[in-house]
């Protein structure tokens, strides 16, 4: 039987169908557009816990985009395995005349890129590629002499000062979907028959109405009030694209909200042009510090008993929803590092097995920031009080009695530190790190 000859568009982190520039072209291609998406076996293999909420996170929005497929008259294949036994098959189904799908910039999206368009060009079938994650690439943003900022602020104006309306403009496809493969919808693959549970997941909602973009730079550092868009589990997965989310904040004039854009692009621009900032600090020296990294004292800090309520009412928030406030993110890794002294790669390794919104270059670059051996990072001496941070911004209390419902009673542990002794042994290990190195940072 005669193959067909299709166009395939490989869906990653772009789980829409409106405003995304791989499906746009892909749709423009004189073949039918065979929708595809791989749960990568390399990928979920190394999850230990088999009820992992971003895999039912990702299934069910997988099955919503499922369903628009089917009622554009397609059918959206829904694959498990790796992409190259994937691929292997997709190949050997159909008259595979191109391959489509956007950009991933995290090392290891890349290697596995760079391994099926090898074996796509084996076969005579380009693998074509598109920018739909950011609005700019890491080396579209450089200083004058061409070299990568290393400071969000000259980046962030760098980055203004060449935004134009077409790099926002949207992508239209609603006129182009009748170019989908037609063919009778089949069902997805369970989350059981991809060895995994089914595991409830609240999702916040996607938030970018003028009422909450004008009150974001006053209240977006106050946890217990629901101040913040929750962009960033959209973005992780492509559910909404940057276009729009830049495009509102124009509109609005929300230039706090769209200063966390351009930090997002930031960090994804750092881990681009520094990958050793995946295992190691960015700044060389600071992997020269004396580390505590007191088990016991982790396990305090992941479980939520610190005995520092704003610290514990974050941790308990992320273990029981995948999700936490960004300045309370703040607080806990400066808490973790800082107070605790443990390596901030044990906090950020803790955040990558919870977070729903995990991105790798913003889970790493925010952590090296709060621990002080980033890009951009604070001064080392810099070192969150938690109980001064849970007055300032938590000051009824609120937030912290949401999460610890023993606040205030004996079964609520007593402070497992004392801040102030915490402190100065941080700086103490810090300041022997560089001056190891011969530098040496003057305080201020």
């Amino acid at each position: 039987m005669e193959r067909q000859s299709v166009t395939i568009f490989w869906f990653r982190r772009d789980l829409r169908l409106e405003d995304n520039r791989g499906l746009q072209a892909a749709l423009q291609s004189p073949y039918p557009v065979v929708p595809v998406f791989i749960f990568d076996r390399t990928i979920l293999d190394r999850l230990s816990d088999r009820y992992d909420r971003r895999v039912s996170l990702i299934h069910a929005w997988v099955g919503e985009l499922a369903e628009q497929i089917a009622r554009c008259g397609s059918s959206f294949l829904v694959e498990h395995g790796t992409p190259e036994e994937v691929f292997t098959r997709l190949v050997e189904r159909f008259d595979v005349r191109a391959v489509y799908t956007n950009r991933d910039y995290e090392p290891s999206a890349i290697a596995r890129d760079a391994a099926i368009e090898t074996l796509l060009r084996q076969r005579g079938i380009p693998l074509v590629t598109f920018k739909d994650q950011c609005i700019f690439e890491a080396s579209e943003i450089h200083k004058p002499d061409g070299t990568p900022y290393t400071v969000y602020t000259p980046y962030s104006k760098a980055w203004r000062a060449r935004l134009a309306p077409s790099d926002y403009a949207e992508c239209r496809t609603d006129h182009l979907l009748d170019r989908l493969w037609k063919a009778e919808p089949v069902p997805i693959p369970s989350l059981e028959a991809i060895g995994f549970h089914p595991v409830p997941v609240a999702i916040p909602q996607l938030d970018t109405s003028e009422e909450l973009l004008a009150r974001y730079a006053a209240m977006r550092d106050y946890p217990a009030d629901d101040a913040t868009s929750h962009a960033s589990i959209y973005l992780r997965f492509g559910k909404v694209s940057v276009r729009a989310l830049v495009r509102r904040a124009l509109e609005c004039g929300a230039d706090a909200w769209l200063r966390e854009l351009i930090w997002r692009e930031f960090f994804m621009m750092v881990l681009a042009e520094f990958p050793h900032v995946v295992t190691r600090s960015f700044h060389p020296e600071y992997d020269t510090i004396a580390w505590r990294n007191d088990e016991e004292d982790f396990r305090r800090w992941c479980e939520g008993r610190t005995g520092f309520p704003l610290v514990d009412a974050g941790m308990r928030q992320l273990n029981q929803t995948g999700t936490m406030h960004n300045r309370v993110r703040m607080v806990v890794a400066s808490f973790l590092t800082k107070d605790l002294l443990i390596d901030w790669r044990w906090g950020e390794a803790y955040f990558a097995e919870k977070l729903l919104d995990y991105e790798l270059s913003s889970n790493n670059g925010n952590w090296q920031w709060a621990a002080g051996t980033g890009c951009d990072a604070a001064p080392y001496f810099r070192v969150f009080n938690p109980l001064l941070q849970q007055a300032k911004f938590d000051p009824t209390g609120q937030y912290v009695q949401r999460w610890i419902p023993e606040l205030g009673t004996p079964e609520y542990p007593s402070p497992m530190i004392d801040h102030a002794t915490a402190k100065e042994r941080a700086i103490a290990a810090y300041r022997a790190a560089l001056e190891a190195m011969g530098k040496v940072l003057t305080r201020r």
